[in-house]
């Protein structure tokens, strides 16, 4: 699944436990971590907490549900039975600032008092009698060190919960039970537009794997009417179906044994509503030029959602095959996986669309369906039929997604080696969607903007659409044919695909440069991983908010960094090929995890048997390394740490990595063969002895490495100087990971931000894009943080900086039309900071462009990379705002028409903000899709970025309705709204109102990074704002 197609710019404390103690009434008995604390205001990191003994445990509130192992819940449920305290033995655990202090011994006896002497009485009673009970009754046995072992003599029962009926519910987990495999799947569904309702039947065919005495699968608000099981050859009965919402599972429990071997067929109907958000099987409506509003219904189920269309067995390692029936009026088309088989007219002016069985085994969440009133133009390539639709007015928009899809398709049909497996292949542009896009097997949806492009479209527009087709696309293999078994190893497919977008289309479109574009999703996967909240590419997930969360740029493109630093460091070309085709023909139809992937890996690379040593060390812990250079003469030694921007006693690891260090020198630095590599298994390690003629050494060639590097000994200042005598010595990606990795050390504390700007002077000679749009992007990071804490002299002295430092380049643009998509995103990065910074030629260009297409009605063309420019600086008139909303209602053309609304976003105009975020949640005016964006580029503004902080508090339950929490869509909003944050007034405010959320949110990872960005801006700020005054 694409998370979001268009803006890759766009994605960019608990306190210490304290005891509960019956013995001892001068302690509180309840920790609220829901609620503020101001003396220990620091986060724990969710993979670093560690856990007391259950004897020793104490009762927290607001930290979530924490699974317990048998183990556990005998021995709770045992000191239940004793009627135990938890007690905590350990003193230091105590908080040392707690009021409730222990008065120190006396240094001379004295005679106890008569309350003393009852109390000590009591509690020698007390401890006896416990001691004879556990004698006794011994529920669990505790070892010296306190933590508990099972006593297998008396088992305890096994604690379910109560379905809506009142009767147990026979499952008490998450994930299902393995004693029943679905076989195939008929679905029968007939949804009905007009009262958006649908009705439906699923028969399911199941083998039984195990002897159990129930069948537990999905289901969500689907109100079942009639179930019916037929076991064997015998005759269909009858059953009761169980439902227990909280985990969204039905069971239907018997009184006899399901055996091993035995097959067993289970007919559900129902009826349900269709959707208002954007997941199950939804509603949704566009209107046409004429006024007339159509509404349609289309799927999007991944990762939890087909379980709201049909019950099911919703996890990805339950595959099965799919028939699947929809009934529609005659003015819609349906379209689902498979081909249509059959189409019959049935009662009442209905007709019903058959479509062919699935000829593959399938997980749920790519099962789709859609009943609208689409075109659409197709074309034969390699025996696949490959179809683009969209809605009637936007099908002269189709040919570009055709063309792409066709070529793409051939491609990676030779390069995989396995053909694609089914008979076609349709992309879909939904009006209403809120993903980029989503790899259904044979039914790709996407949004309008991820595969519309109009005929006079600029070719970064063309990237975009492109980009997104193709790792849709690379989701056919890597993650429909071979699927991860569960959302844990969500970076195989999302990994995988990422990967595969950008190699594949600098093999099958050179034009569209997408090279700058991996280089920079790289700079921001390490951003996000070097936060202590971040997770391990691979990392255990035990809840629905966890599972959602998964869906972030560690698995999307720290997966796709890591492929291609393993790649990188395979012995020749097709090394790294020739081990996912493995893979993939192995576990053809299969579930797989990261062990599978890098065993495939290892068995072809005989030069290289190491690659599952080394890449767990990857994939199993979260972060990356820092890699420190240090050079004594002709000896270079490596020393590599863990890279955390949040550091302290807590959260100190030992973390090692196997860093495969490539590097070149001044004596050959540019050319592949110029590279060499080093592998860096240990703490520290020595290249071999460099020539004292070597001047400097440039480690982590064109950043094909997942980590940071730190030059000490002089060994920046050897890199500076080589640059400003010719920019041209290092690639420009070594360029632009010199500027990312500098500004991330300046944030890490390794070097001061007078370095940085020493680094930056080479600039007015960079000829290439990825280094400039770089240093452009972390500046006008520190410039909105300056701006927001209302720094005046400081913001005026940092624009003077960018625009003299800059300036140059600047004035070099050009307003026409530009085909290379390098110098149209150099354009557009140089002139959308111009005017940012109110430059006064660019402020009268973009204003003299709009007239003139405004005065045009249209026919005067913008190009497309300066169209974000121009419409932003048009929205800060209020006449001109207005009129770009009125283009905006008119406009059809989806790519254009989002950065019209980006443009309404950036006015300053408090009113007119506050209007766009109530349109945003409306819906009417602005889709709800665009929210999170409007609510990313009105944060950017000076005006509105404490408006929507108040938006969000005064909306989060709307907000949560409409974004499941966890979503890619929450987590965007959240990030949006806080990182401009750096005081410690605004960290209070944003602690306090999500640890209120409790169960709606409190416990997401988002919120972690949230705080956790805060604290860092407000360290950054500290440490370097007397540093600013005195270097600009």
């Amino acid at each position: 699944m694409n998370l979001d197609s268009e803006n890759a710019d766009d994605k960019y404390s608990l306190p210490r436990n304290m005891i509960e103690n019956r013995m001892f009434e001068e302690e509180p008995d309840v920790v609220d971590l829901a609620k503020e604390s101001t003396t220990f205001p620091v986060a724990l990191d969710p993979d670093d907490v560690v856990y007391e003994p259950r004897s020793s445990r104490l009762l927290v509130r607001g930290l979530g549900e924490n699974d317990m192992d048998e183990d556990d819940e005998d021995c709770e449920s045992s000191a239940r039975l004793l009627g135990m305290s938890f007690m905590n033995r350990s003193g230091a655990h105590r908080s040392l600032s707690s009021p409730y202090t222990r008065q120190g011994a006396p240094r001379s006896c004295a005679r106890p008092s008569a309350r003393t002497l009852v109390v000590c009485m009591l509690f020698l009673v007390i401890v006896a009698s416990m001691t004879m009970v556990l004698y006794f009754l011994p529920g669990c046995t505790f070892t010296r060190s306190g933590c508990p072992k099972t006593n297998t003599t008396i088992p305890f029962e096994k604690v379910y919960p109560v379905s809506t009926s009142g009767e147990v519910f026979p499952w008490a987990q998450l994930r299902l039970p393995r004693s029943i495999r679905p076989l195939s799947y008929d679905l029968t569904l007939n949804p009905d537009l007009d009262s958006m309702t649908f009705t439906g039947r699923t028969i399911i065919h199941m083998s039984v794997l195990h002897n159990t005495k129930c069948i537990v699968l999905h289901s969500a608000y689907l109100n079942i009417t009639k179930a019916t099981f037929k076991l064997g050859d015998g005759q269909a009965r009858g059953v009761t179906v169980l439902e227990y919402k909280p985990r969204e599972q039905i069971a239907v429990a018997f009184t006899e044994v399901l055996k091993t071997g035995q097959d067993c067929v289970l007919t559900l109907e129902y009826s349900a509503n269709l959707s208002h958000t954007y997941d199950g099987f939804y509603n949704s409506s566009y209107t046409e030029k004429d006024g007339s509003k159509r509404v349609l219904a289309a799927t999007q189920f991944e990762p939890l959602s087909a379980r709201k269309a049909f019950p099911c067995f919703d996890a990805p390692d339950f595959k099965a095959t799919f028939l699947i029936r929809i009934r529609r009026k005659p003015n819609h088309l349906s379209l689902s996986n498979m081909p249509k088989a059959k189409t019959t007219q049935l009662p009442n002016d209905v007709i019903e669309d058959e479509f062919e069985k699935t000829s593959v085994n399938m997980s749920t969440y790519l099962v789709a369906f859609i009943v609208a009133n689409f075109t659409h133009i197709s074309r034969n390539v390699s025996e696949t039929q490959v179809s683009v639709y969209s809605v009637p007015e936007k099908w002269e928009h189709t040919d570009y997604a055709l063309d792409t899809g066709c070529k793409l398709l051939e491609f990676y049909n030779g390069f995989f080696e396995i053909n694609y497996p089914l008979k076609k292949l349709d992309l879909v542009a939904i009006p209403d969607f809120l993903a980029g896009a989503m790899e259904n097997w044979g039914l790709i949806t996407f949004r309008e903007t991820s595969l519309l492009v109009g005929k006079q479209s600029s070719n970064l527009e063309k990237q975009v659409v492109a980009s997104v087709i193709a790792h849709e696309l690379a989701h056919q293999w890597f993650g429909n044919l071979v699927t991860m078994r569960w959302w844990n190893d969500l970076w195989l497919n999302e990994g995988f695909a990422t990967y595969m977008q950008y190699m594949s289309l600098q093999t099958v479109f050179p034009q569209l440069d997408i090279g700058n574009l991996f280089l920079a999703v790289r700079f921001r996967a390490l951003d996000k991983d070097a936060l202590n909240s971040s997770h391990a590419v691979s990392t255990e997930v035990n809840k629905p908010e966890q599972v959602e969360e998964m869906f972030d740029s560690v698995s999307y493109e720290k997966g796709a960094s890591i492929l291609l630093m393993l790649n990188a460091s395979l012995p020749g070309d097709q090394q790294f090929r020739k081990g996912i085709i493995q893979y993939l023909k192995e576990f053809s139809g299969l579930n797989t995890d990261t062990n599978d992937l890098w065993n495939s890996l290892t068995q072809v690379s005989a030069q290289h048997p190491n690659v599952s040593e080394m890449m767990s060390s990857w994939t199993s812990q979260k972060g990356f390394p820092l890699v420190t250079v240090s050079r004594k003469g002709g000896q270079v030694t490596l020393t590599q740490e863990h890279f955390r921007l949040t550091s302290d006693n807590a959260t100190q690891t030992s973390s090692l990595w196997i860093i495969p260090v490539t590097y070149v020198t001044d004596n050959c630095s540019v050319a592949p063969e110029c590279r060499r590599t080093f592998y860096l298994k240990t703490k520290s390690g020595t290249l071999k002895e460099l020539p004292e003629s070597v001047k400097w050494v440039k480690v982590n060639y064109r950043n094909t490495g997942f980590y940071i590097t730190h030059y000490e000994d002089g060994g920046w200042a050897a890199l500076i100087d080589a640059l400003s005598h010719n920019v041209s010595v290092l690639t420009h990606e070594d360029r632009a990971s010199l500027v990312h990795n500098m500004f991330a050390l300046s944030r890490l504390g390794r070097v001061s931000f007078h370095q940085v700007l020493h680094l930056l002077k080479y600039m007015s000679n960079e000829t290439h894009t990825s280094p400039v749009t770089e240093a452009l992007l972390q500046l006008g990071v520190i410039y909105r943080l300056l701006d927001k804490r209302q720094e005046h002299r400081l913001v005026a002295r940092m624009k003077s900086y960018i625009l003299h430092q800059f300036g140059s380049l600047m004035d070099k643009q050009t307003w026409e039309e530009e085909d290379s998509v390098s110098k149209q995103e150099l354009r557009s990065a140089l002139l959308g900071m111009a005017c940012s910074l109110n430059e006064e030629k660019c402020i009268s260009q973009s204003r003299a462009l709009f007239k003139q297409y405004v005065e045009s009605n249209g026919t005067s063309r913008i190009p497309g990379d300066l169209q974000q420019v121009v419409f932003t600086v048009a929205a800060q008139s209020n006449e001109d705002w207005a009129t770009l909303l009125t283009m905006y209602g008119q406009a059809t053309y989806d790519a254009e028409k989002r950065k019209m609304l980006r443009g309404l976003a950036s006015t300053q105009d408090a009113r007119l903000i506050v209007w766009v975020l109530k349109a945003g949640l409306r819906g009417d005016v602005i889709q709800t899709q665009e929210l999170p964006l409007v609510i990313s580029t009105v944060c950017n503004g000076f005006t509105g970025y404490l408006f929507v902080w108040d938006f969000i508090q005064e909306n989060w339950d709307s907000l949560i309705e409409k974004f499941p929490v966890g979503s890619f869509a929450i987590q965007t909003i959240i990030k949006s709204a806080t990182s401009h944050f750096s005081t410690q007034a605004h960290l209070d405010q944003v602690q306090g109102f999500f640890y209120s959320l409790r169960e709606r949110g409190s416990q997401m990872r988002s919120v972690q990074e949230a705080l956790e960005t805060i604290r860092l801006n407000q360290r950054w700020m500290e440490k370097n704002l007397a540093t600013l005054e005195k270097w600009l």
